[in-house]
């Protein structure tokens, strides 16, 4: 018989719990598949672990596995400069030529705080690769600040315009390793992962991280097969996406959003802000791309969340898209409700699947299990 596991309130009627469920059934077998978690009022409302995390050894995905968070990462590389700013160590006013003094001298603009909300109009380092880099030759973050460097001009004046920007949270992850003193990776384990004992949650960096435990291989149907598609050029980049982490670890995260046991809420707060362009809400390029979700509309960001509302629900959420992994959190603050899917396969819509979640719970009728 098959493992679920599956916990349900029994205030959610029945005909939703049907739908809820139906939703991950076609994920179970021997395929690549997904790890899912419902938190509703601080308590695991559904739970479910389905297919596999390596078509090799066909080890099953369970909540302790591993997946590549990609650009979910961006939410723990803010988490990493707000707790460095409440320490002193650095400021969201400092200019990146503070760090980087032999930056061109158009990055004197730009401070921290454009970094984090995607309004430093720095130029995307994935653009700017050639064919030296590749799945098994990946590029650095100190080879993409140099290829930044390289660069006679923003794509914009900073916060003038919106554009999501891989290039600012990986110049983030060299800037925190900086201020911090010691790899990005170690100032993550010791300012959030090791006080908020998320033991399986790392950055990973091949030959100087621990292998991570239990961890999803990425796959990409092509045709009838899967292939492994678990590695890229961009990799090893790793304050724009480099974390693993599963949804056992994630649920101590979401835990320590509510409770604001990292950052009090008042200092919390500026994550939550959306940054405003001349007084107002910036747009998505009108450039269709692949990491523009919306072209051309109004977009909310803060500190690594996107805060648009959903239905009129407010809400704070990212995605994560690499070569192998689809990734989201959607949580709903003011009804204590989080989603969180990781899959280890790139033909589900996990934003859409989180979403067809939150619509099946209703905040004025379901209730945790006591």
């Amino acid at each position: 018989m098959r493992k679920l596991l599956l916990i349900l309130a029994t205030a959610l009627p029945l005909a939703a719990q049907s739908k809820m469920e139906s939703l991950f059934t076609p994920f179970d077998g021997k395929n690549p598949g997904v790890s899912v978690l419902v938190i509703k009022s601080g308590r695991t409302f559904y739970e479910r672990a389905a297919g596999v995390r390596d078509l090799k050894s066909m080890s099953k995905i369970t909540a302790a596995t591993d997946f590549r968070l990609a650009s979910m990462s961006k939410q723990f590389t803010a988490m990493a400069v707000m707790l460095l700013v409440k320490d002193r160590q650095m400021k969201f006013e400092d200019r990146l030529t503070d760090y980087f003094p032999d930056f061109p001298e158009w990055g004197r603009a730009i401070t921290v705080r454009h970094l984090l909300t995607h309004t430093a109009g720095l130029p995307d380092y994935e653009d700017l690769m050639d064919k030296r880099w590749s799945a098994t030759h990946q590029i650095t973050d100190a080879e993409a600040l140099d290829l930044i460097k390289q660069q006679k001009e923003p794509k914009f004046a900073p916060g003038t315009k919106w554009a999501y920007s891989n290039s600012a949270y990986v110049l983030l992850g060299l800037i925190v390793a900086k201020a911090g003193k010691e790899p990005f990776p170690d100032v993550l384990h010791r300012w959030i992962f090791e006080p908020l004992h998320m033991k399986h949650t790392l950055a990973y960096v091949k030959g100087q991280s621990a292998d991570v435990p239990s961890r999803a291989l990425g796959y990409s149907k092509k045709g009838s097969e899967w292939v492994d598609t678990d590695q890229s050029s961009t990799s090893a980049t790793l304050g724009d996406g480099g974390i693993y982490s599963n949804t056992a670890d994630l649920a101590k995260w979401d835990e320590a959003i509510r409770k604001s046991t990292l950052l009090p809420k008042s200092e919390f707060s500026a994550a939550l802000t959306p940054v405003l362009v001349n007084g107002a809400l910036p747009n998505w390029p009108k450039e269709p791309g692949e990491d523009n979700l919306a072209p051309g509309k109004p977009v909310s960001y803060g500190f690594g969340w996107f805060l648009d509302d959903y239905k009129g629900r407010h809400r704070m959420w990212h995605t994560g898209t690499t070569s192998g992994f689809h990734t989201v959190i959607e949580r709903f603050p003011d009804e204590e409700l989080t989603i969180i899917i990781l899959a280890n396969r790139t033909d589900l819509d996990v934003a859409k699947l989180a979403l067809q979640v939150a619509d099946l719970m209703d905040a004025r009728e379901v209730m945790p299990r006591k």
